[in-house]
């Protein structure tokens, strides 16, 4: 091992996994680079309100650079990672060389739509802000479309919201599209009623949030079902188009009219992970994350380390671990202690994920939280997903703004960030629901 002056430790990724990895070695007598395509960490469990207009892109989002100013040791770098070549110890970004001795990844997932990319851009993703942003341009545009239509048919198809995939990112998405129509607007149009919208939430198994207890799952879909969501579950999706979704359903096939589909329907690793597995020979799961040792290594290559989502972690109870932010924060703290006590000589045992629980928000004064041996529901698990989330968030001002508007939006029962931008081409009923390339080439 080098001396440690002159040790270099690379982080590929300003996720949760990049971001707390580089924190905890904000002490160690290494040089640590921060690689992110991004200059910015993104808070991804409040993304979902950025696309329905609780909150804006900034509130959620910390410049890597104002994060580390203050720690010497660690450097962030923009650039995006395009090979890797272990042997050499070397990372090829799409515009230069970069050297490690320890290699971090922590490039995240995508979403994953089963081989049907071509519903891509009628079915968007959640990832990341442009994906937010593009999903609230289409909320908000498909009201204004309905305004103007005349046509009964049309005018139901563009006031149809099918939100793919009953985890908690779809359930958040369809409680909140759901208060935005029965709240928020309902009273801000003239020629139609935004609380007749209809939102349609499609589950491929027999009961939303899967991995939540059933009585939890129960109750959520008690709670959506009040606030007007129809709960579609053992429903699998076989076509997306521009204007309607056709799902099978218990060997029944439905066309469902729907103008806004938005896909939460699983994710899979980044082309990263097929890097990985070309040049170091590891192995990857069916949804293209990294196989990795009990210490978060590669098999054969104790200097690359994999963390957080792209990780496929199951040494623990035979299941791989979920792709939560809790995981992945767990991940990087671990993984920087083992890399500061190597450098000491020392060693650190297998990694082991701590569970402290899981939270889902349904709607105002309502969310379900999985603690382990407490489960709660209602008004005391929304509070605790409010205590949470704020907490979680990274700089001071981003929790100051948050918790603000939350506090505004609880009271006035107004959303903050309901904008429409983009270029959008007249008339709006016919274009609203293009992809930003397909309106940009008009």
């Amino acid at each position: 091992m080098k001396a440690q002056s002159s040790y270099h430790i690379v982080i590929v990724g300003g996720g949760f996994a990049g971001l707390y990895a580089a924190k905890s070695l904000r002490h160690a007598q290494a040089e640590v680079t921060l690689v992110d395509k991004r200059n910015f960490h993104l808070f991804q469990p409040l993304l979902y309100q950025v696309a329905t207009g609780w909150l804006s892109p900034g509130d959620i989002a910390s410049p890597l650079r104002a994060v580390f100013h203050r720690y010497k040791n660690i450097s962030v770098l923009m650039a995006e990672v395009i090979d890797v070549i272990p042997d050499e110890h070397k990372l090829v970004l799409c515009d230069g060389e970069l050297s490690y001795d320890t290699l971090i990844i922590a490039a995240g997932t995508v979403p994953s739509y089963y081989g049907n990319d071509v519903w891509v851009p009628v079915a968007p993703g959640l990832k990341t802000i442009e994906d937010a942003i593009e999903i609230r341009r289409r909320i908000l545009l498909a009201f204004e479309a309905a305004e103007r239509e005349t046509d009964p048919d049309k005018r139901n198809a563009l006031l149809t919201f099918v939100i793919v995939g009953g985890g908690a990112t779809g359930v958040e998405l369809a409680g909140t599209i759901a208060e935005l129509a029965r709240v928020a607007i309902k009273d801000d149009f003239r020629s139609i009623n935004p609380t007749k919208a209809r939102i349609i939430l499609i589950e491929s198994t027999d009961r939303i949030l899967p991995p939540y207890p059933p009585e939890l799952s129960a109750r959520a879909a008690k709670d959506l079902t009040n606030l007007g969501v129809s709960i579609q579950t053992e429903a699998l999706v076989v076509d997306i188009q521009e204007d309607m979704i056709v799902i099978r359903q218990r060997e029944q096939v439905k066309e469902i009219s729907a103008k806004t589909v938005i896909w939460a329907g699983g994710t899979k690793g980044t082309p990263i992970g097929q890097v990985l597995a070309s040049r170091t020979g590891a192995t990857l799961d069916r949804a293209g994350r990294v196989i990795v040792e009990p210490d978060l290594t590669i098999p054969k290559y104790p200097d690359i380390f994999i963390v957080g989502d792209l990780a496929h972690f199951a040494h623990q109870n035979g299941k791989p671990l979920p792709g939560a932010a809790q995981v992945a924060m767990q991940q990087g703290r671990y993984v920087a202690n083992l890399i500061k006590k190597r450098l000491k000589g020392q060693k650190l045992p297998a990694f082991h994920y701590k569970d402290k629980g899981s939270l889902a928000i349904i709607g105002r004064n309502e969310a379900v939280a999985n603690m382990g041996w407490l489960k709660l529901h209602g008004f005391p698990a929304w509070l605790i997903w409010i205590f949470v989330h704020i907490t979680y968030l990274i700089e001071f001002d981003n929790k100051l703004l948050v918790l603000i508007q939350w506090t505004w939006n609880y009271i006035t029962h107004k959303r903050g960030a309901r904008l429409i931008t983009g270029k959008d081409p007249f008339p709006i009923v016919e274009t609203y629901n293009k992809s930003p390339e397909k309106r940009d080439s008009e």
